[in-house]
């Protein structure tokens, strides 16, 4: 038995084995994470596209292009800062400042004014509040499209709606959109008048205000201005910070009104002597009508960087009257 073992020992040994298949182990957690991750990026791939070829690509052609001569007609020639130079130096360049600064500072404060005036109105309970909400809403819907400022344009020229309205009261001032003067009045008012999309952010604040709040100022004797200013302004400060960033943003930004109630295009195209010259409508002027897409890049630029100055004094500033809950930062 002892030889007759040790002989099948070597034929064991030389046969295959035949193990067991083992069961395929489970996708672990890196695996599911990786395709979720390639299905995340296949889904975000035309906003990846378009960002890339629709914004970042031209960013950064423009920015190549603020440092050339560049009329769009032959190739970019480098010229490095005297793009810079000559705009800092051309009185119409800092005409079309003064005129964007003037705007920000006005217009801005009066939209914000206007929408949060509607806003402590249609916060109370009253009938017909959903009707009143949507009416004043409206305007904002159309946005600042060409049709509205052609209608604005209409209505606030010689011998229309405003000037027969003050020739009614007496008042010869005659149209708006005319004078050079007043002309940038009229959009302010435009932009007072599209005042909707504060009017719901300053509603949805006013509606997270406690109303214990309230009830305790009437049981100290304070008033209605009291609360308005001790109670209803710090709560909603955080809203209030939101807007005046946002709309401070858009009023830098204030183009197709300008240019469509100056006159449009021509020699006239920003208004009369230049009463509607707000820094796009310039820009505009430079790039488009002149041909000199170099130093149009560089005005661009100059915008974005004042733009990112200013925000980032606004962020500085919310330090010392924004006042968030307790844990909410």
């Amino acid at each position: 038995m002892t030889h007759a073992s040790a002989l099948e020992d070597p034929v064991r040994a030389a046969a295959p084995r035949h193990r067991p298949a083992k069961s395929p182990r489970p996708a672990g957690p890196k695996g599911r994470g990786r395709r979720d991750n390639l299905a995340g990026y296949l889904f975000m791939s035309p906003w990846i596209a378009g960002f890339l070829l629709l914004t970042a690509g031209p960013m950064a052609a423009s920015l190549y292009f603020a440092f050339t001569d560049y009329n769009l007609f032959d190739a970019p020639r480098w010229i490095g800062l005297d793009n810079f130079s000559e705009m800092l130096g051309d009185p119409r360049w800092r005409h079309s400042v003064r005129v964007t600064l003037w705007y920000v500072v006005v217009g801005t404060p009066v939209k914000l004014l206007a929408a949060l005036g509607v806003a402590l109105l249609l916060a109370q309970k009253r009938r017909g509040q959903a009707f009143y909400r949507a009416a004043f809403y409206a305007p904002s819907l159309i946005g600042a499209s060409v049709s509205v400022a052609i209608v604005w344009k209409a209505i606030f020229s010689d011998d229309a709606i405003v000037d027969r309205t003050q020739q009614l009261f007496g008042i010869g001032v005659g149209g708006w959109t005319g004078d050079p003067e007043l002309i940038i009045y009229s959009l302010v008012a435009l932009t007072v008048w599209q005042f909707g999309a504060p009017m719901v952010i300053f509603l949805a604040g006013l509606k997270q205000v406690p109303r214990e709040l309230y009830e305790a100022a009437d049981v100290d004797g304070a008033g209605k201005a009291r609360q308005f200013w001790s109670i209803t302004l710090p709560m909603i400060s955080p809203v209030l910070f939101f807007n005046v960033l946002l709309e401070t943003i858009h009023s830098f930004q204030i183009f197709s009104s300008a240019y469509i109630v100056g006159g449009g295009a021509g020699g006239n195209a920003c208004g009369p002597a230049d009463g509607t010259m707000v820094y796009t409508c310039y820009l505009y002027v430079q790039g488009f009508e002149n041909s000199r897409m170099g130093l149009a890049s560089a005005m661009a630029w100059m915008l974005l960087v004042a733009v990112a100055l200013v925000t980032a004094v606004l962020f500085w500033s919310q330090k010392r009257w924004v006042h968030y809950e307790e844990g909410a930062r």
